[in-house]
């Protein structure tokens, strides 16, 4: 980050404000008349209204909020019958996904604690994301197509700070994640707004060349991995804003540092190993090791979080199949930081990444129009699942094959060729 840029008399309080117009105006690009549908932990309440107040002087018809509380999460899994873990709130989702045709926008403030649900039992804990991902899956579908502008922000948590900084105080620990959070999301910047516009034209111009480039695969060579990850036919790179069907240009994540596209569904091939701890539904899966064959993953491994890893690959067919491959040099200011954070949102934005299930329409020429079968076609996955993992390092090469079978640096070392 360009220290000369930073805005150095900016109170707490201030920034706070700066995040939440980022996130209406940046994330989300929130229109005039449009209603705005939130979720949020409980813990972030003070960011949820700073947004709500900037949703309604953007013109938000109208701002919805659902909290999150991890106590009451716990109580679940602590009190509940076990038939309670195969049960989600159908019900709500389908009303978010109504709101979402009707024009809705969406955010999703993150800051839950990563290892929430460590302690409890694994089965049960795999059970409850198999029943909410299956219910969320109306909701998802239009989310992972673009059918509308979203966007995802963070909060620091007490319970996160924690997990970054363990050996800190309690407060120090939260101002210190709360630092991390502000420069990652460009609002410590004497003007934010530009500096997320500078910041999405460098996104633009790496998309812009590999999208000249039209490789058929990325070869990711490195410690623990050796993986050919082929791209769907007709393929797009895409990376910062993006613009949704609905017409409105928006950036899905605060912060972002990837270019990312879709893999072909069925020519993956190889190993590979992550190289940071995936944080999943209050479940940390540390040191995953997985095989690729014909594009599924036939061999799976973890250090810890290795029961909820299993039953997340059997979601559905394609939960063990590949949805987007992101890259994102080891020196992105988010790497640079030094900091595990435990959060997808920025982990993935710290390192090169795939995710499994769902695949992006709008990572596919054309895709927007397209229905289930032709995107399947061209390579698209579908499943009721997204989920990212980091697999990028400074050790991490990564080449381009075209369709000759032709080879050229993409990354060394982590960084661009």
């Amino acid at each position: 980050m360009n220290i000369v840029n930073r805005d150095p008399f900016l109170t707490q309080e201030s920034k706070l404000d700066r995040l939440g117009e980022v996130a209406v105006k940046v994330g989300l690009g929130l229109q005039v008349g449009q209603e705005l549908v939130m979720t949020a932990p409980i813990e972030a309440l003070p960011l949820v209204r700073r947004i709500t107040e900037h949703a309604y002087k953007a013109g938000a018809s109208l701002v919805t909020t659902l909290f999150s509380d991890d106590e009451a999460t716990l109580m679940r899994f602590r009190h509940a019958p076990d038939g309670s873990f195969d049960v989600a709130s159908g019900w709500l989702y389908e009303g978010m996904a109504s709101a979402f045709r009707n024009g809705a926008a969406r955010l999703a403030i993150a800051g839950d604690n990563p290892s929430l649900l460590s302690g409890e039992d694994g089965d049960k804990v795999a059970r409850a994301n198999r029943a909410r991902s299956r219910a969320y899956q109306p909701a998802l579908e239009l989310i992972a197509g673009f059918d509308i502008n979203w966007t995802i922000v963070s909060f620091a948590s007490l319970a996160w700070a924690k997990a970054v900084f363990p050996n800190e105080p309690d407060s120090i620990a939260v101002a210190k994640l709360w630092d991390a959070i502000f420069s990652a999301s460009r609002v410590d910047r004497r003007d934010p707004i530009a500096a997320w516009a500078e910041h999405n034209a460098v996104l633009h111009a790496r998309t812009a060349l590999l999208n000249r480039k039209r490789y058929a695969a990325l070869h990711f060579k490195g410690p623990g991995t050796d993986l050919t990850v082929g791209l769907a036919d007709d393929h797009e790179w895409e990376g910062g804003a993006s613009t949704a069907k609905n017409g409105v240009i928006c950036n899905p994540n605060i912060p972002s540092e990837e270019v990312f596209t879709t893999p072909h569904k069925d020519r993956v091939e190889g190993v590979v190993r992550s190289t940071k701890p995936l944080s999943y539904q209050g479940t940390l899966i540390q040191d995953i090791e997985v095989r690729f064959e014909a594009g599924r993953i036939v061999e799976a491994k973890a250090r810890t979080g290795e029961e909820v890893l299993g039953k997340v690959l059997e979601t559905d067919e394609g939960a063990a199949r590949l949805g987007e491959v992101a890259l994102v040099p080891h020196s992105s200011p988010i790497s640079a930081s030094g900091l595990l954070f435990y959060n997808t949102l920025y982990d993935e934005n710290a390192a090169c990444h795939i995710a499994l299930g769902q695949a992006y329409a709008k990572c596919i020429r054309g895709g927007d129009t397209m229905t289930a079968d032709e995107l399947a076609e061209k390579g698209a996955n579908k499943s009721l699942i997204h989920i990212d993992w980091m697999i990028g390092s400074g050790e991490i090469d990564i080449d381009g094959i075209d369709a000759a079978g032709v080879s050229e640096p993409i990354m060394r070392k982590g960084e661009w060729a």
